[in-house]
């Protein structure tokens, strides 16, 4: 049993080190457990209404902290249970005896990685000693990285705001409708910077997937109510008589492909063109 109890929970605590690598230091940015945790969060929401599908984002992000302190807290606490009564000292008045073995190995696992250090039950073998200060140091590592997932995945969603108000003052000043009679001077820079920008929202979804489940609440800011236009603008571009534009307007068309590609591979699964997967996009933001 004692094996057993130690090597399921190092296989736990592995299992939650590794994922959190995957979804915050590996490039892909895809942690298979936060994946699901995440996605199965996003349908939990849906379900429950709009005001839910809001809070959809940090929800998903509370559930996989979450997850990972769980497996990290319960591998620790399989890893002392069969040592509670040798391989631990009680202080004054808690009697080893008269304790329940479950509930004091989840108190010292949970006490350990949020290094409170009570001091009421101690390691005294030698390799407890040891073990102890291990998980302490990877209770420090999780609250590191939950802030620096947070100093990470916040600017990555202003820039998706920033280009989904970039693409509505283009549709507000009917741009796609004049873009014939405008200089193309003036027209292949903005399309140039816009397809820059969706190139960049591409890049922090694919780094940080947690984004995709983050709504927001006003078009004027949401990329899935404004992508479609962005897709009138390519086209209206490839129409031009001006080959700068229809460059420009072809680099747009390639960056909103990528953009779409991304939604689709990893989460919306239509099979389809650019359009469609667009404006499945903007329909997953509605409550199922």
């Amino acid at each position: 049993m004692t094996v057993v109890a130690t090597g399921a929970g190092v296989l736990l605590v592995l299992l939650a080190l590794r994922d959190l690598f995957h979804t915050l230091l590996h490039p892909s940015g895809r942690g298979r457990l936060s994946t699901v945790v995440a996605g199965l969060t996003w349908q939990v929401c849906r379900r429950l209404g709009s005001r839910a599908v809001r809070l959809s984002g940090p929800a998903a992000m509370a559930a996989v902290a979450m997850v990972w302190v769980g497996l990290t807290v319960t591998g620790w606490a399989l890893v002392y249970w069969p040592h509670l009564e040798t391989g631990f000292s009680y202080g004054t008045g808690l009697e080893p005896a008269e304790r329940h073995d479950v509930v004091d190995a989840f108190y010292v696992s949970v006490v350990t990685l949020t290094t409170l250090g009570f001091g009421d039950v101690v390691p005294t073998a030698w390799w407890l000693r040891l073990a102890t200060p291990v998980e302490g140091l990877i209770g420090f590592v999780l609250l590191s990285a939950g802030v620096s997932w947070i100093l990470q995945v916040y600017p990555a969603l202003a820039r998706r705001r920033a280009v989904a108000l970039r693409v509505h003052g283009l549709r507000r000043t009917r741009t796609a409708d004049v873009l014939d009679r405008m200089e193309a001077g003036a027209v292949a820079p903005i399309l140039r910077d816009l397809a820059g920008d969706i190139d960049q929202v591409r890049v922090d979804l694919m780094q940080y997937e947690i984004t995709y489940y983050f709504v927001d609440p006003h078009a004027s800011t949401s990329l899935a109510a404004t992508a479609p236009y962005a897709l009138e603008l390519s086209a209206a571009a490839r129409e031009s008589g001006s080959a700068s534009v229809r460059h420009a307007g072809a680099l747009l068309d390639a960056a909103l492909a990528g953009l779409a590609e991304v939604l689709d591979s990893r989460y919306l699964h239509t099979g389809g063109a650019s359009a469609t997967v667009l404006a499945a996009y903007r329909g997953a933001r509605t409550p199922a």
